[in-house]
């Protein structure tokens, strides 16, 4: 089993995979990285990939444009960000109650809007055709040389967006002064609103990009991924992304690294899946990526506590 378990990850397939299953979480741990840099936890992540999926499928189906559909699926994104930055910052509700409250539409409303708008029920797999998914990029020359070409060619316009993305959040936070103020504010707000950011402001713009980046997970499964909508594909996905996040320390690189970590087990776990000697561990198989996420957290969070008493330490001895 184990021979054959090696035979099938040893393979560009499985590369190919890796990065195919990557860039939906990478796309929601940068939406994570940016909220949490302006001191705000977008929970909604989850959600908001789920419903930002469901729009962008069907505007890409009435338009006949994947387009049109991914904008959508970010218009969205971001004005469920908005709101849930409204209920926090206008309303004063917590803001991981008002995440959790999208999570809840996106798991029980988008079935209802489903059913309203196109009355199907469950998904969209009949209305899937070559027009409204997004399309590949084959790189000419690299598309034929061994391993690179899993790596590097072939994939969704928006795989390329996703990793592309990792070097602009970088700049955005780091060589421009909305990202000096988004940090500024998550770092010490009253410190920022004395020197004349206006705190609200910024943490209207970062939950708005954050929302951005999870529509356009959202809309890579549905368009590309999944070729459609149905009530399960997210699978968890935004979660997984804030603990991406978690681990990758908060920076664009650390996240995309812990991204393709997820990516790589949740890889692993649909090759274990197809192995015959494994037919009856299904559901432990299909624990594999939680598995992972909850040993990173945990590898994370001990990580955390020595760092903390190392610098306790130094500034007990001066």
């Amino acid at each position: 089993m184990f021979s054959q378990l090696m035979s099938m990850v040893l393979t560009e397939d499985f590369l190919f995979s890796i990065i195919r299953i990557t860039a939906p979480i990478l796309f929601a741990a940068l939406g994570a990285v940016v909220a949490e840099k302006a001191g705000v936890t977008n929970i909604g992540l989850e959600g908001t990939m789920m419903i930002s999926a469901l729009l962008g499928m069907l505007v890409s189906y009435w338009t006949q444009s994947w387009v049109l559909g991914v904008l959508m699926a970010v218009l969205v994104g971001i004005l469920l960000g908005l709101m849930m930055g409204f209920f926090n910052l206008k309303l004063k509700t917590d803001i991981i109650l008002a995440g959790i409250a999208v999570n809840m539409l996106g798991g029980g409303g988008t079935i209802f809007l489903l059913n309203m708008l196109v009355h199907m029920k469950g998904n969209t797999g009949s209305l899937s055709s070559a027009n409204i998914l997004i399309p590949t990029i084959n790189i000419p020359l690299i598309d034929r040389i061994p391993v690179l070409r899993s790596l590097l060619s072939g994939h969704s316009v928006l795989t390329y967006v996703a990793f592309l993305s990792v070097l602009l959040v970088w700049i955005l936070l780091y060589r421009t002064s909305l990202g000096l103020n988004i940090r500024a504010v998550g770092e010490n707000a009253n410190a920022a609103s004395s020197v004349g950011v206006s705190v609200n402001k910024i943490r209207y713009i970062a939950i708005g990009i954050s929302g951005a980046f999870a529509g356009l997970g959202g809309a890579f499964m549905s368009m590309y991924y999944s070729q459609g909508w149905n009530s399960g594909m997210v699978a968890g996905r935004g979660f997984i992304a804030l603990a991406a996040q978690a681990m990758g320390r908060g920076e664009p690189v650390g996240a995309m690294l812990s991204s393709l970590l997820f990516g790589l087990a949740q890889a692993l776990k649909n090759k274990v899946t197809g192995l015959t000697g494994l037919a009856s561990y299904n559901y432990l198989v299909a624990s594999i990526p939680y598995i992972v996420t909850i040993v990173g957290l945990v590898i994370y969070a001990a990580s955390t506590i020595r760092r903390a008493k190392r610098h306790r330490k130094a500034s007990e001895e001066k």
